[in-house]
């Protein structure tokens, strides 16, 4: 059969790599014999036979002109373009109708290309990706994906039996963009792109980077799906989320893996789904008085031992516990209990996964190119490119798309250190020099600048916290004032300094009292949350009560004495779930914690004190109100390392409001011990951590009378009980 093709157009659309199909298949004018006709063509592989339906008109088959499944017809002249119906009779099964994806224009806006082209897209997810839209009352799917070094991109799913063939992508040249409108493409079909690259023969199958839903690992696709069907009832969360979450109010964040938590008791093999999870934990976040929740990564990943940390779908609620809806009930009643909902959110590094963003154009489209900047040697996984727009598009349009689609309060950056240097864990000659000789990777400080200004401005009030762990200077200082933005810094040097102390025998504590004090010289040189993370419970490194030295006892008072140190301590804090009733093992990702434990009374008394310390840190404003300046914060002694004791003031905005806060951190009970107060009077005890109520010996006065008379450079002093290897909190009384 003749064609008005060329027989090399006619190959390549029938072997897929014609890159330009938009203007071969469809409805289009060509001129025959002098005058403009009208064509249809056609690209249908599963069928016998193919009829074009215009209109009432008489149905016109289609001429096939190869034997892959090319057909066109030359329609009688018309004056107008047309819309039509193709009838497919396969070779197998039910004839069925379509409607022909190649008869829509562009559905994309010149002010979102350009946007993209500056790399200043802050909600790309609008247009990237796979949506739902109807057009001229048609109902389909348009799909969008980057790609600019690829020779063609197609869509392919369960409503083209995954042949690469039948719906090639649109390219737009200067943006590196590709796309389609789909009909009948609807939510719930699975898809990918595949995309013939210009460095390899056999083509890539991804996963579409933007999609917000995918299957459950092992399987590998993307899910067309909405996000606007869910009814949020937080409006009064949100509206006094600004205030909640200022800097003079208390911050106490439990850190939480949604997969480990708690196993369904029947089976513990299975997950708790999102709504599960809000039924069981958000009354007990709520009982227990903590502030806000972190929940380890929940993006899409395919393997369970990263935890998270290794992504592929970092727009898609990981399919493990539920629909991308049932996260956002989960969020919802976090906040209708008053709960803020924080994200670990991996904008580091990406997995290698075949389906995933690694060399996704077959090129290192979001890594770079060369080894020495794009792989992290120690996780085995890709670096993001921050000098490209399509990294920066899409990493702050994702940041962006937790705040505004699921209202997430705040995120935490991981592994920001290894974001900022250049050679971070790499030897001389891994690495590549910035354009000024030094080791600052200045595009990704640029990026995390802009990702915080940009969170700012949109979401007052949404924070964000850098697990930075070098003396990078600024981190949670104004991008204004040179700072990269951030609201809080990890302090992961009071982490170590501390767990270091506290895990060393009582007697010989008194040689190492300065790792407890040195945090206070640096203490107020950014804004410091205070980690006991995950981290500090793999990797043989024990759980936070199997750290501890000493005999059962000891060890339940030692930890005790360590959290009334860290919610007094300057800064927010954070523990990780199963610290706060003493797990004895741990961390294993593959089980529940083990509840059980809270059978016995000693575990019982370490949760009752978290629970304590949470209320007390919210109702004594001298505990959290001024929690980055010395004016919050006073020594009172720390001259004592022979007895292991130290004593501080924390103060509020007023100046009545302050505690007097007494550690000892020796099993010996000190009689009498003679400390200095900013006033006379009786001073009641706002917390004992030796208490019998928390498992302790009950060891300490009830009433405590403060006289005037200049003590440790104070105006009063008191002679007090000091329990063994614990924590006093004092205040005066009324």
């Amino acid at each position: 059969m003749s064609s008005t093709l060329s027989k090399e157009i006619i190959a390549s659309i029938s072997d897929g790599t014609y890159a330009d199909p938009f203007s071969v298949l469809g409805l289009h004018t060509i001129k025959e014999n002098g005058k403009e006709r009208l064509v249809i063509r056609a690209f249908r592989p599963e069928a016998k036979a193919v009829v074009a339906q215009i209109g009432s008109a008489k149905p016109l088959k289609l001429d096939k002109i190869s034997d892959e499944g090319l057909f066109e017809k030359i329609v009688p002249r018309r004056k107008n373009r047309f819309e039509y119906k193709l009838k497919i009779t396969p070779y197998e099964g039910k004839k069925f109708d379509i409607i022909d994806a190649y008869n829509f224009g562009s559905q994309l806006t010149d002010f979102d290309l350009q946007l993209w082209g500056e790399g200043n897209h802050q909600k790309a997810y609008e247009f990237m990706g796979a949506h739902l839209k109807k057009i001229n009352n048609i109902e389909g799917t348009h799909f969008v994906v980057s790609a600019p070094s690829a020779k063609r991109v197609s869509v392919v799913g369960s409503f083209n039996n995954w042949d690469g063939r039948v719906h090639s992508m649109r390219k737009f040249h200067d943006q590196g963009i590709w796309e389609i409108f789909i009909p009948h493409v609807s939510a719930g079909d699975l898809y990918k792109f595949e995309i013939k690259s210009t460095v390899q023969d056999a083509p890539l199958l991804k996963a579409d980077p933007y999609a917000f839903k995918a299957e459950l690992r092992p399987k590998t696709s993307s899910i067309v799906s909405e996000l606007e069907g869910f009814k949020w009832t937080d409006s009064k969360w949100m509206n006094g989320r600004q205030t909640k979450q200022a800097q003079d109010q208390p911050i106490s964040i439990y850190e939480f893996h949604v997969g480990s938590w708690k196993r369904k008791i029947d089976n513990g093999e299975e997950f708790l789904s999102y709504k599960e999870l809000a039924k069981e934990l958000v009354p007990y976040i709520k009982e227990m008085g903590f502030t806000h929740i972190e929940l380890l990564p929940i993006a899409e990943h395919p393997y369970d031992p990263s935890w998270g940390y290794q992504i592929t779908g970092y727009y898609a609620p990981t399919s493990r516990f539920g629909e991308p809806e049932d996260f956002m009930f989960f969020v919802n009643e976090c906040h209708k209990a008053g709960i803020g909902v924080l994200l670990d959110w991996v904008p580091a590094h990406f997995a290698k996964d075949d389906h995933g963003l690694r060399r996704f154009d077959g090129t290192g489209l979001y890594e770079h190119e060369d080894p020495r900047q794009g792989e992290h040697l120690d996780w085995g996984t890709c670096i993001f490119n921050y000098g490209r727009t399509e990294t920066i598009n899409f990493l702050v349009s994702n940041a962006v798309y937790w705040c505004e689609k699921f209202h997430i309060d705040g995120l935490r950056v991981d592994a920001v250190a290894s974001m900022l240097y250049l050679d971070y864990s790499r030897k001389e000659g891994e690495w590549v020099p910035n354009k000024y000789g030094g080791r600052e990777n200045i595009e990704a400080i640029n990026f995390l600048r802009k990702v915080n200004d940009v969170l700012h401005t949109l979401y007052p009030g949404v924070i964000t916290f850098a697990e930075e762990s070098t003396s990078w200077g600024g981190v949670s200082r104004p991008t204004a004032t040179g700072g990269l933005g951030f609201d809080y810094k990890w302090n992961m040097g009071w982490m170590n300094d501390t767990l270091s102390y506290i895990e060393k025998e009582p007697i010989h504590r008194k040689y190492h009292q300065d790792q407890l004090t040195f945090s206070l010289i640096y203490a107020f040189s950014e804004h410091f949350a205070l980690p006991f993370s995950h981290d500090e419970v793999v990797h043989m490194k024990k759980s936070m009560l199997s750290k501890m030295p000493g005999d059962d006892w000891q060890k339940f008072a030692n930890l005790r004495l360590l959290y009334a140190y860290m919610y007094t301590h300057p800064g927010k804090n954070l523990m990780f779930m199963g610290g706060e009733f003493g797990q004895w093992s741990e961390w294993n990702h593959a089980n529940s914690l083990d509840w059980h434990l809270l059978e016995w009374g000693k575990h019982q008394g370490l949760q009752q004190l978290v629970k304590d310390l949470n209320r007390v840190s919210k109702e004594e404003k001298a505990l959290h109100e001024i929690d980055s300046d010395w004016r919050g914060f006073e020594w009172v002694d720390v001259s004592d390392a022979d007895n292991s004791l130290i004593s501080y003031i924390r103060r509020g905005k007023n100046a009545d409001d302050f505690v007097v806060v007494i550690l000892n951190f020796t099993p010996t009970v000190h009689y009498g011990y003679q400390i200095g107060v900013p006033k006379d009077g009786e001073f009641q005890v706002v917390m004992n951590t030796d208490s019998e109520y928390y498992g302790g010996s009950n060891a300490g006065d009830s009433a405590i009378q403060a006289k005037w008379g200049e003590w440790h450079n104070q105006p009063a002093y008191i002679n007090v009980t000091i329990p063994p290897l614990a924590a006093l909190i004092l205040k005066p009384k009324g």
